[in-house]
């Protein structure tokens, strides 16, 4: 089959479009068919060596650890899968990725993939979707009632969040450039604030928000400076670290990092099929571009969300 991998840490010219061998389904695994992977910007930090100490990765590497597709094989003890459903997984970060014809996936990650949206770009949900899920919902405890200031909601992310927290009932406003802001309207959100017109803490002057999320890189002064816009007894949730350890004033700061789970995977699944979440993918490309990918991520020219077909 057809692969990327890298046989070295380094920058994007480690990535090589190469032959490989196909997997095949160990105890408890099925082998999917992919039908699209999509980039994250952690990918470029595990090619780079960054993340080794979290994340030790047998070298030659396939990437990418989102993936959408089709069962082509199941393996002892995957019960409950067919050969031919489809499906998508966040994959574990450090086992042989999507980046590929072929895929080996513990069976316990698997959800039926979304029928309303295309079978590749299916592929921008898992991670993405399940970041945005836990922050919300287990780190913050959003609820109904409650406003919520979502720091970089244009990213993959911070649409997700958008979404979830008006749904859940929470006042939103959102942060994003000017190339976002009809995308976040769409979702709904109660005040989107152009970043890149107006800093956030001068935008929102003289108010305060039970939850923030933070999904952008920032200083520790720009961090303090959205920590101050918890109220008291809130709740700041970082993405990006580092994080404040102790901000007072009973603010709760969480530096989370998200997991695999199946079942609230199914969950926005059903959401996605409901049309009450968007799947938003700027572009799609061919595998064999994924190095060109890393190369615009690292120069910072994504689009945004961008999806990969073997």
């Amino acid at each position: 089959m057809k692969a990327v991998r890298y046989h070295s840490y380094g920058d994007s010219g480690v990535l090589v479009y190469e032959d490989a061998d196909r997997p095949a389904a160990g105890a408890g695994q099925v082998v999917v068919k992919v039908a699209g992977t999509s980039f994250n910007p952690v990918d470029a930090g595990l090619r780079g060596g960054y993340l080794q100490q979290a994340f030790p990765l047998a070298l030659p590497h396939i990437p990418n650890f989102d993936v959408a597709g089709t069962i082509a094989e199941v393996g002892e003890g995957a019960g409950g899968w067919n050969v031919g459903d489809a499906v998508v997984a966040f994959l574990p970060m450090n086992e042989p990725g999507a980046a590929a014809e072929y895929v080996a996936a513990p069976a316990e990650a698997l959800a039926a993939a979304p029928r309303t949206v295309d079978p590749a770009d299916a592929a921008a949900l898992p991670s993405s979707g399940l970041t945005a899920w836990q922050a919300l919902f287990e780190h913050a405890g959003l609820k109904a009632g409650q406003s919520i200031l979502v720091n970089g909601a244009g990213g993959a992310v911070g649409g997700y969040a958008v979404q979830l927290a008006v749904q859940a009932g929470a006042t939103v406003t959102a942060t994003a450039s000017a190339r976002s802001v009809d995308r976040i309207r769409s979702y709904r959100a109660d005040r989107i604030v152009d970043y890149t017109d107006t800093p956030v803490p001068q935008a929102v002057a003289g108010q305060r928000f039970d939850v923030v999320l933070n999904l952008a890189k920032t200083t520790p002064e720009e961090t303090s400076r959205l920590v101050d816009l918890v109220a008291d007894g809130g709740a700041f949730v970082n993405t990006v670290p580092p994080g404040p350890q102790d901000a007072g004033r009973g603010v709760r700061t969480v530096q989370m990092f998200v997991r695999s789970d199946a079942s609230q995977l199914a969950g926005l699944v059903t959401r996605v099929d409901a049309g009450d979440l968007k799947i938003d993918v700027a572009q799609r490309r061919p595998l064999s571009d994924l190095a060109a990918v890393h190369d615009d991520s690292d120069a910072g020219r994504l689009p945004g969300k961008t999806v990969l077909t073997p």
